[in-house]
């Protein structure tokens, strides 16, 4: 899972709340998936718990430790943020203006294959 606000192309979390790391506890245990031997045997998986909040975060992207630390702390930083301050967050924002924008695609792409049916019904009746 990317982060949302990354996703949209929005690097800045100057909105999000901020974790210090005395509320983090951090573990690394080996990962799970496709991969074979190389995922098997190595503990790069970064399981993250904010602790005031319950929430766990498990980061299993890429092989290396750093970047999973860093995405991990990401995904659980916009997962505290909805937590603590739910539709105010720019994280929910983000995800409403994702889906609106979802929804919309998709009606217009119905509206095209109406349109397109009606065009080939049309030229159906003309030719007879």
């Amino acid at each position: 899972r990317v982060p949302l606000l990354q996703a949209a192309g929005k690097n800045n979390s100057f909105n999000l709340l901020g974790l210090s790391e005395a509320e983090l506890k951090e573990q690394f245990v080996r990962g799970d998936g496709p991969g074979g031997q190389a995922t098997n045997k190595t503990n790069n998986c970064v399981v993250l718990k904010h602790i005031p909040s319950g929430i766990v975060v498990k980061c299993h992207q890429t092989r290396s430790v750093e970047q999973n630390r860093k995405i991990a702390r990401e995904i659980l930083q916009e997962k505290a943020d909805l937590f603590y301050k739910g539709e105010d967050s720019d994280v929910f924002k983000e995800k409403k203006a994702s889906e609106k924008k979802k929804q919309e695609k998709k009606r217009r792409a119905k509206e095209n294959l109406e349109r397109k049916k009606h065009f080939k019904e049309m030229q159906q009746l003309h030719k007879k």
